[in-house]
């Protein structure tokens, strides 16, 4: 009988899914922030916030992908293990992050449902998730754009940490999710 070696890494579909949405998010990110260089009706201008909702709601589909893949799938144990207290902080970040992922997308198609407009969606138009009231679509955005702020110091401090962990912890935390065919050692 054979022992199993425990794995050093992700499994490979985790770390294509990891550094998939971090190419959407940045993506979505840059969209809107660069829509805003363009004058109000210009195509451009249209078409970077049409590109945003595509973007966004293609890191939708991809969470849920990954979320599905993280049940069935192990997780690979950091060598040496950290004190609880960063276990907890990872888990609590990991999970605003998750849950980052999934209400940002969800909530631009609740502003683009309740503003009455089109959700484009590569070449398809998906439907209103609720009727048209101006007055939700301007609350909605509020909170979108709130939370659009946040993403930025949850994206920030999980870059952070697995630096940190990388270089000054000199833990395998950034090894297990690299891509290619490195060792975790």
């Amino acid at each position: 009988m054979t022992a199993t070696r425990p794995r050093t890494r992700y499994a490979s579909l985790s770390i294509f899914l990891h550094w998939a949405m971090l190419l959407l998010i940045i993506g979505v990110y840059s969209c809107i922030l660069l829509h805003e260089s363009f004058p109000r009706g210009s195509d451009m201008r249209a078409d970077l916030k049409t590109w945003h909702f595509m973007l966004g709601l293609s890191v939708l589909a991809l969470v849920i992908i990954r979320i599905v893949t993280r049940l069935f799938t192990t997780k690979p144990p950091i060598k040496p293990e950290p004190p609880a207290w960063q276990m907890l902080l990872a888990k609590v970040t990991h999970l605003s992050l998750y849950a980052f992922m999934l209400a940002m997308p969800l909530l631009g198609w609740l502003i683009l449902s309740s503003a009455d407009a089109t959700i484009p969606f590569y070449g398809l138009e998906l439907p209103a998730l609720v009727p048209p009231d101006k007055a939700l679509a301007e609350q909605i955005e509020e909170v979108h754009e709130t939370i659009g702020t946040i993403g930025y110091f949850l994206i920030g401090l999980h870059a952070l940490a697995a630096l940190f962990h990388h270089y000054v912890v000199k833990d395998n935390t950034l090894r297990r999710m690299l891509p290619g065919k490195r060792s975790a050692r």
